[in-house]
């Protein structure tokens, strides 16, 4: 995805989580994936300044403990944390999800697809997606914020 920054991937169930490692595998994928089962442990890796930032989180929304609408809700209303872009990863066909999912700003929403080939294929979409797109640099971010804090 276009740099060495982790993907984190917040998924409770084993065998999804398996699914994306292994299509990451399959396409040669560089960046490495850290895995949270919940919203909370995302939210403890996120806050762990010795784990680096990831260049995207793609988010089921259907977990125990904190789903995914409750994470979105929290990372979003942090100043660093809602700079990540999220990517929706889920079985989730309710519009309700879907609407709730965009009002909280996500990138994208992905159904995951049931045949391993068409899941690989959306892997790789994401992959391009976040290959191609220009994203603000950190530094230049920082000093901005920094200058509107001093205003």
């Amino acid at each position: 995805m276009r740099n060495a920054k982790p993907v984190l991937l917040v998924e409770d169930d084993a065998i999804d989580a398996m699914t994306v490692r292994r299509a990451f595998r399959d396409l040669k994928l560089s960046n490495s994936l850290a895995h949270a089962t919940n919203g909370e442990e995302a939210l403890e890796y996120l806050a762990n300044e010795e784990n680096p930032k990831p260049c995207v989180i793609l988010l089921d929304l259907n977990m125990p403990r904190m789903n995914g609408v409750e994470f979105m809700k929290v990372a979003k209303a942090d100043p660093v944390l809602r700079r990540i872009p999220v990517v929706v990863l889920t079985t989730s066909r309710d519009d309700r999800d879907i609407i709730e999912s965009y009002k909280l700003s996500v990138a994208g929403y992905i159904v995951k697809p049931v045949d391993y080939k068409k899941f690989v294929e959306a892997i790789r979409m994401i992959d391009v997606y976040w290959t191609i797109s220009e994203l603000p640099q950190e530094h230049v971010e920082v000093q901005c914020e920094a200058c509107h804090s001093e205003a």
